[in-house]
């Protein structure tokens, strides 16, 4: 395995640490806080709110839902295929490119000790003084960690109707610097794979929607592996094994799980409708993890005046969740559990007259927070087909509420309708 391949591996690893429960990452819900268990009027409904998949060709739909016909008409379905990751990329490779001056460092140290007959950490001594560049890459590889995340969606939701498979990648690494022999450590390595298919249904004249959904998850999971950075060949050995033990144990029927979710949302009035959900009740471990219940409730708030189904349709939403109640394990507290945010879509280019069904380029611009840290997003859909978003959102990564802020910066690219 040469360099190029190896950075590719790490490429394909580096991560996050996963919540207890897999969770499927939508940019539209991320850019605005998280807060979507009221908003679910897509394909998203399948992992927030089954109930949501009501509103599919409801909205701005006069004949079926007259008191909504003023939003931007959401067409007969909407089926997506998405790929998307995150990572931050420079920090990557700068490390990849200081862990190969290490490398050479100890080479020539060990060429240098055998010549004069010494011990290899006189030799590693003897070169730090002699370059002091190495000082200032091994101080910074004090537990510096590295992250990337890769995610593969297949959706498709139709008036309360939906199915989705999707996988998520992950890894939690990091490099501890020093002086005489800085590792490369592999915290956690995560693939979680996810089936998943559900409806809904309306009852008290559309006001109020039920949905159910059901689920099949696989979660390969490896324990945490050190590798010394001066042996290259011991990384490329190491991970080739991790590659191979995940390859091979990857369809193990041991770490398989079936789940349920369950949702409500009622439509107040014309503007405001509120959602909760039950999601993520497991009847068994998954890879040897209890996994928690999620329990969420939420608002979302439309004016009618910022909504138009014309050509030119627009969207605004205002929405609140008080997010994942049952989760208190690591001493989180009332904001970590708050999510709020806004977006607003507009369509740029449009047929006029055609209540919206045929537009050409869409944006949307949504902001919030989550659990107390900011997010923001864009997108664009170019002629219903394509869409392209980036969002950022921070999650915490210590034990208390604002502790330690994981920046997350993502991307993802879509084909469908």
């Amino acid at each position: 395995m040469n360099k190029l391949t190896l950075l590719t591996v790490l490429a394909l690893s580096v991560g996050f640490v996963f919540a207890k429960s897999p969770r499927h990452v939508s940019l539209r819900a991320e850019s605005m806080g998280g807060a979507h268990v009221a908003v679910v009027d897509d394909k998203e409904a399948l992992h927030f709110n089954y109930a949501g998949l009501s509103q599919i060709n409801r909205l701005g739909n006069y004949d079926y839902r007259p008191e909504q016909g003023y939003y931007p008409r959401n067409w007969i379905g909407d089926m997506r295929l998405t790929i998307g990751g995150a990572g931050e990329f420079s920090k990557f490779l700068s490390a990849y490119s200081d862990v190969n001056d290490v490398q050479d460092m100890f080479k020539k140290a060990q060429e240098d000790a055998d010549i004069a007959q010494t011990s290899r950490t006189s030799a590693i001594l003897d070169s730090l003084v002699k370059n002091p560049k190495y000082i200032k890459i091994l101080n910074s590889h004090d537990h510096k960690t590295l992250e990337m995340r890769l995610k593969i969606d297949a959706e498709m939701a139709f008036h309360n109707f939906g199915a989705a498979f999707w996988m998520n990648g992950s890894v939690a690494p990091y490099i501890d610097g020093g002086l005489i022999l800085p590792y490369f450590v592999v915290d956690t390595f995560y693939i979680d794979a996810m089936a998943q298919i559900g409806g809904a249904y309306e009852i008290m004249q559309n006001k109020l929607s039920v949905g159910l959904g059901a689920k099949i998850v696989k979660r390969h999971k490896t324990e945490m592996i050190t590798l010394g950075i001066a042996n290259y060949k011991t990384i490329v050995d190491s991970l080739e094994q991790q590659v191979d033990n995940a390859t091979d144990d990857f369809f193990d029927s041991k770490t398989f799980s079936f789940g349920l979710d369950l949702g409500v949302l009622y439509q107040y009035n014309r503007e405001i409708r509120f959602g909760a959900s039950l999601r993520d009740i497991y009847f068994k471990s998954l890879a040897g993890e209890t996994l928690i219940p999620n329990f969420t409730i939420g608002a979302n708030y439309s004016p009618k005046f910022m909504n138009s189904n014309t050509g030119f349709g627009r969207k605004f939403n205002v929405a609140v969740d008080f997010a994942d109640m049952f989760n208190a394990d690591r001493n989180y507290k009332f904001m970590s559990h708050l999510n709020f945010g806004f977006e607003i879509e507009q369509t740029l280019f449009a047929i006029p007259g055609l209540n919206n069904e045929i537009r050409f380029i869409s944006l949307r611009l949504a902001g919030g927070f989550r659990g107390g840290y900011p997010s923001a997003g864009i997108g664009v859909e170019v002629l219903r087909f394509f869409s392209f978003e980036a969002a950022t959102w921070g999650e915490e990564r210590g034990y208390y509420t604002g502790q330690d802020e994981n920046r997350i910066y993502m991307v993802q690219a879509s084909i469908g309708f």
